[in-house]
């Protein structure tokens, strides 16, 4: 899963125009290494660095980034849902619409975040070199009738249970992984719970602590 806000979007205008030959030396090695197999970048002076790669290439990005751009500390991975949710904020119940009533809203468009994006669920790895003290997020689209991608594995023995986490929460397949068995749920568990359309049942029946009312304390309300 991921929770990390170096993945999520933002505006150009943010962006810090300075110098930043570390970076660049990073992005021109991937660049090198993957060709046209790398769609799309996004580079923050001082900050930090977004690639997205074609499906095809996800592998072998990470060794490219490994072998070729030293970045062997592998972090972490995991997935977005770009899916805007369509139960809204999830904060209230049918119970709280009785008593507040509920505002209808427009349905929001998707947005994909830095360097991009073209399908609803994308993966994500973030690559760190300890000798040039840079790192990289890595990402690519999934298309939404096929949301497999190759396992990390062969080359970061430690994606293993990332993978595990991701597809157990996302319903995403990681193909030549050894053993994708749940490390939460239970084995009979139906749907994936981090992905926007899963609902929340507890939410639809048991009201929100806060938005509800509740009874006045001691003291409010008197008329003395």
């Amino acid at each position: 899963m991921v929770d990390d806000p170096q993945t999520d979007g933002g505006s150009d205008d943010e962006a810090a125009v300075e110098p930043d030959p570390r970076r660049d030396a990073l992005l021109a090695i991937l660049t090198e290494g993957l060709g046209d197999d790398l769609v799309e970048s996004h580079l923050v002076g001082g900050v930090d660095l977004w690639v997205r790669v074609r499906r095809e290439a996800w592998r072998r990005a990470a060794d490219v980034a490994s072998t070729e751009a030293g970045c062997r500390w592998f972090d972490w991975l995991g997935a977005i849902d770009w899916l805007p949710s369509p139960f809204g904020r999830d904060m209230e119940s049918e119970q709280d619409w009785a008593v507040h009533g509920r505002e209808e809203k427009e349905p929001v468009e998707m947005v994909t975040g830095f360097a991009g994006g073209d399908t609803r669920f994308q993966v994500l790895m973030r690559l760190f070199s300890i000798t040039s003290n840079v790192g990289v997020t890595i990402k690519t689209d999934l298309p939404d009738d096929d949301v497999s991608v190759e396992t990390l594995i062969p080359v970061f023995a430690g994606a293993n249970w990332h993978e595990r986490e991701t597809h157990e929460m996302y319903g995403i397949d990681f193909v030549g992984h050894p053993d994708l068995r749940n490390l939460y749920l239970p084995g009979a568990f139906e749907g994936y719970p981090m992905r926007k359309d899963f609902p929340l049942l507890a939410r639809r029946v048991k009201p929100w602590p806060g938005i509800v009312d509740v009874e006045a304390m001691p003291g409010e309300g008197d008329d003395a």
